[in-house]
């Protein structure tokens, strides 16, 4: 029917799960739904009936990566909706390494273990029923955090049956929620085997004398290279330069870690590599797809040692204009590892004029022209509310939270990469029409748009999504002079309305669909990050077939398997994503864990029983409960409250507001951040 089909609760799933392959059944239009205008209660429990969605009332940190992850956070409430039920399932997709929960307090009697109980375990995930284990530990588990396996989920029964498999620890460790939620996104964290470690060469590891006389490997290390992160980056995988050239042009360098060179096709490592996908990066941890001496040391371009590395080169005019590209493996010496900030005080500090500082500012004036350009043909400028800890050094326990700065050398750097990353899949494509693989973000379906769009025209703004062109230059325009925030509040609302972008091989889409939406980009990859993607890895390999320098692996040739890498790697760049954003809601809980904080918020939406508000310090959205909703009535299509006895209106979309934040524990044993509005006079007394 081309859309998605509305399934209204858990009844209608009829004893169908997440992940399972199912047999919907159309119902008639006459009993088509729309989603509730409703927020769940704030204990979280599921409503296992009634007519339409009940939303989840779950506080969130509102993590969006614009290119990677963009995904619609919610469903425009006033449509009616393509309304099913679920008649068959086809196949179950019960997770093997099972689900993670407690034990639901008992009503009355208190667990005993002296014998065995019938007991039901609520998983973390909301989105997963409760299942009834048999246990004679009922007492010792009731306080811990265990893992469960499903077994069956019989017609007559209301919660599948499974069983117990181990226990991860006590409600509230900080260690034990972190298991969790490793386990929840299915991150590999078991350490790497002896075969993995023996494809890793000894440390201390030099460059050659091999390496410097391979005639396929050009010796930069000369140049005035250096690289640019955020502080602590251990992982370094790419470095840049630029020079003033004598015909008055500049030579721009990308240079990216070799990682190619150590990780060879067919391999344990490569095997373990291809099956990780990704490293996953929490709060203040880094779970590597590559054993730790290539990621630290071997692979990673520190300053002042001499490392291999994939380099792309420009010859590019003063005005952006690129007039050659070339690639190359080479050897450099970065000069400098700087961070984000240390590389922008050098920039802003006019005393500065060493050759280092005189180049970033070079760069950086390059990087202005191309962003324009990119934006000039459409690409998207969304924002993503991320968040930066300040972490207690012995208990590791987060001081302080608040939102992550971007500067100018962010977007530096992001310029140079996307530079690097078209110019690779143009490269690519050209040479191995079938064979390459790319990355494309869809253009979103108009119905994704629905709450964007409603929540501007309640405000007087009209937002153009005819194309990508257009919508930039509507959220270019939405600009409110009574509030400087509301502009990056637009913006972070259009990025949820976004598709997903994708890994795809080039030979199983149409050339239409190869299309980057939010880069305005027709042709895209990722080359710029094989410490930590294996995706990279690949365009590695096909760009060194494309060279010359090695024949094209046998597996980028066969597409049912490209097919199961390419699949692979999508699933676990989002299961990453997703447990890095629940890492960092952890950390959120556990800062505010015996605290109550006052701060600035502003309303994102407005339902019948609750007003949702977005904390830009804390970078936080969640719902406000309102204790009666018979007294407030809501128009939906001015997103505004209004008491019901007197006609005032209490709330409106995008009203400033104030909000105290602490933590509750609610149904399932599951903490969340309770929201309650307050006087913003306690803003200027906190």
């Amino acid at each position: 029917i081309g859309q998605d089909i509305y399934i209204r609760n858990r009844v209608d799933m009829n004893r169908a799960m997440d992940g399972d392959i199912v047999a919907v059944e159309l119902l008639p239009e006459s009993e088509w739904r729309a989603p509730n205008m409703r927020i769940g209660g704030a204990d979280g429990a599921d409503d296992d009936g009634g007519d339409g969605e009940v939303l989840g009332s779950k506080t969130h940190v509102a993590m969006i990566d614009p290119d990677e992850e963009a995904v619609s956070m919610n469903m425009s409430s006033g449509s009616v909706r393509p309304t099913g039920v679920v008649v068959g399932i086809i196949r179950r997709n019960w997770r093997a390494r099972g689900y993670c929960g407690s034990l639901l307090p008992p009503k009355g009697t208190a667990y005993k273990d002296s014998h065995t109980m019938s007991v039901l375990v609520c998983p973390v995930e909301k989105k997963y029923p409760m299942v009834r284990i048999q246990t004679r530990q009922a007492q010792t588990l009731q306080d811990k955090r265990i893992v469960v396996a499903i077994d069956g989920w019989g017609t007559d029964s209301t919660y599948p049956e499974g069983h117990y498999v181990k226990t991860l620890g006590n409600i509230g460790d900080k260690d034990v929620e972190t298991e969790v939620l490793i386990l929840e996104h299915d991150i590999n964290t078991a350490p790497f085997t002896p075969a993995v470690h023996a494809c890793v060469p000894p440390l201390p590891w030099a460059v050659s004398e091999g390496d410097l006389a391979d005639p396929n490997r050009k010796d930069f290390r000369h140049l005035p290279i250096c690289s640019v992160d955020p502080p602590g980056c251990k992982d370094i995988d790419d470095a840049l330069h630029i020079r003033k050239l004598p015909s008055g042009n500049y030579e721009l360098g990308v240079h990216i870690a070799d990682v190619t060179h150590f990780l060879q096709p067919g391999t344990a490592m490569d095997a373990e590599a291809s099956s990780r996908a990704t490293t996953t990066y929490l709060v203040q941890r880094r779970i590597d797809m590559l054993p730790k001496p290539l990621t630290e040391d071997i692979c990673s371009l520190r300053a002042n040692v001499e490392r291999l590395a994939f380099s792309v080169l420009w010859e590019i005019t003063e005005d952006a204009q690129v007039l050659s590209t070339s690639f190359t493996k080479s050897v450099i010496r970065s000069r400098a590892a700087l961070t984000y900030a240390e590389a922008q005080t050098r920039i802003d500090d006019e005393r500065m004029q060493d050759e280092l500082t005189c180049n970033l500012r070079a760069m950086l004036s390059i990087a202005k022209l191309l962003r324009k350009a990119r934006m000039d043909r459409g690409a998207l400028e969304l924002a993503s509310p991320e968040v930066k800890f300040e972490i207690d050094t012995e208990t590791q326990d987060p001081l302080d939270v608040g939102m992550y700065q971007l500067r100018e050398t962010n977007r530096m750097v992001e310029e140079m990469m996307l530079l690097a990353n078209c110019a690779v899949a143009e490269r690519c494509l050209q040479s191995f029409p079938a064979n390459s693989l790319l990355r494309r973000h869809p253009v979103p379906p108009s119905r994704q748009f629905e709450p964007l769009l409603q929540a501007a025209t309640a405000v007087g703004f009209h937002i153009d999504i005819d194309s990508s062109k257009a919508l930039a230059e509507s959220l270019d325009r939405a600009v409110r002079d009574d509030d400087p925030y509301f502009n990056k509040l637009i913006r972070i609302m259009a990025t949820r309305c976004m598709t997903q972008a994708r890994y795809f091989g080039s030979g199983e889409v149409a050339r239409p669909e190869y299309y980057h939406y939010g880069l305005a980009a027709p042709l895209y990859t990722h080359f710029t990050s094989p410490i930590r993607r294996y995706a990279d890895v690949v365009v590695h390999r096909v760009l060194m077939a494309v060279l010359g320098l090695q024949p094209l692996p046998d597996g980028l040739r066969d597409r049912e398997f490209m097919h199961q890498v390419v699949d692979n790697l999508n699933v676990r760049h989002k299961n990453a994503q997703l447990a890095g954003r629940a890492s960092v809601d952890l950390h959120t809980l556990i800062f505010f864990k015996d605290k109550q904080i006052t701060a600035d918020a502003r309303v994102t939406r407005v339902k019948r029983n609750a007003v949702i508000v977005f904390v830009p310090k804390f970078g936080l959205e969640g719902s406000v409960m309102l204790p009666n909703e018979d007294d407030y009535v809501l128009d939906e299509e001015k997103q505004t409250l209004t008491r019901r006895t007197d006609g005032i209106m209490l709330y409106r979309i995008f009203d400033v507001c104030a909000v105290s934040i602490r933590v509750e524990e609610g149904f399932g044993r599951r903490k969340s951040l309770v929201l309650e509005m307050c006087d913003r006079s306690r803003l200027a007394a906190e």
